[in-house]
């Protein structure tokens, strides 16, 4: 793997609508007609493992999409294109999104071994709370409004409805929807954290203000779970907790993850100055957290990114696919080494199922 920069959370980079309290550099929102996205039935269901040569995906229609003010996107402007197509069958929503990112980004925030036998987290130098740049992940994401019930996200501004650039505390901004009951289903891309082991993180959106001390996060959540997930490695007496069994420094032929089967007690004796170890360990959410399948694979400058989910869950915290004459509003945005400073497409998209 390469490991030239570090990719993907969700605060997208715009204020919002009239009425609200914003400073002056905070962009309003651009209003979109929606953009349909249709569903077609599949005969047979595509194998998740990012080959987008699945039968399904040649009859599917394409969406082409230009995402727009990320960062580190190769064209200068923190744009990039994607493409977006959809299919089910009678249980199961799939879907297959494409976007250019011109490196693979694994190099999460990774302990390093100086000269002197210490370790130290590698941090983004401009990083000033929650905004790292520069030693991250590739991430992408999807908010779904549940039930209609996030005012005009579906008609005008899809996840524009819930950005608030620019506000105190945070240096990118929040994301959270302006009414209590007004809720959003986040389907969100970590590749390091999840995306490596086949899962798309499963969160919600609601209307909850920031705070520096009872929400960090503002308005996104996580949904139940019942066990998995991710876990940052501590120092301990200066050195990592743990390290993968196979004693592989991430920057010589191992990983900037360990999955939780191969988590093993730390041996410094094991590395010299300059190797690279991973700060997180990883397992498969089960419960709520953990109902998106994925397949991703980054080859020459593109991810192709296959997952799916059950089309009713009844869980309150996600879009029920309930009822195959009505459209559901969406939006997605893409991360390229950036932990919230991503791409965003303005247009709302509506997806559509065709019988």
């Amino acid at each position: 793997m390469k490991l030239l920069k570090t990719s993907l959370a969700l605060s997208l980079p715009l204020a919002l609508i009239a009425g609200m309290s914003m400073a002056a550099e905070q962009e309003k929102p651009v209003a979109k007609d929606p953009v349909p996205v249709k569903a077609v039935k599949a005969s047979t269901a595509p194998v998740l493992d990012g080959d987008a040569s699945d039968a399904v995906w040649k009859t599917a229609p394409v969406v082409k999409l230009k995402a727009i003010k990320g960062v580190n996107f190769k064209d200068g402007l923190g744009n990039t294109e994607a493409t977006i197509q959809a299919a089910y069958t009678a249980d199961t929503l799939y879907m297959l999104i494409t976007y250019d990112d011109p490196t693979l980004s694994v190099r999460r925030s990774p302990f390093v071994k100086q000269p002197d036998g210490s370790w130290v987290k590698l941090k983004d130098p401009e990083d000033k709370g929650g905004d790292n740049n520069k030693v991250y992940e590739d991430k992408f994401a999807l908010i779904w409004n549940i039930n209609h019930s996030i005012a005009l996200f579906d008609e005008k501004f899809g996840c524009q409805a819930a950005c608030h650039a620019g506000e105190t505390g945070k240096p990118y901004g929040n994301k959270y929807t302006e009414e209590e009951g007004e809720i959003g289903d986040i389907w969100h891309m970590k590749y390091v954290r999840g995306g490596v082991i086949g899962q798309v993180d499963d969160q919600y959106l609601d209307h909850t203000r920031y705070d520096a001390e009872k929400s960090k996060e503002a308005g996104r959540k996580s949904d139940a779970k019942t066990g998995g997930g991710y876990e940052d490695v501590k120092l301990v007496d200066g050195k990592p907790e743990f390290m993968s069994k196979d004693a592989k420094a991430a920057n010589k032929g191992g990983t900037y993850f360990i999955k939780a089967e191969d988590k093993a007690a730390f041996d410094d004796s094991k590395f010299v100055a300059g190797d690279e170890v991973s700060s997180i360990v990883i397992a498969p959410f089960t419960g709520d957290r953990g109902d998106i399948k994925l397949g991703t694979k980054w080859v020459n400058g593109k991810w192709v990114a296959e997952f799916s989910r059950k089309l009713t869950t009844g869980s309150k915290t996600d879009v029920q696919f309930d009822d195959m004459a009505k459209s559901y509003g969406f939006s997605t945005a893409f991360f390229d080494n950036a932990q919230v400073r991503h791409a965003y497409v303005q247009e709302p998209l509506l997806l559509q199922f065709q019988k």
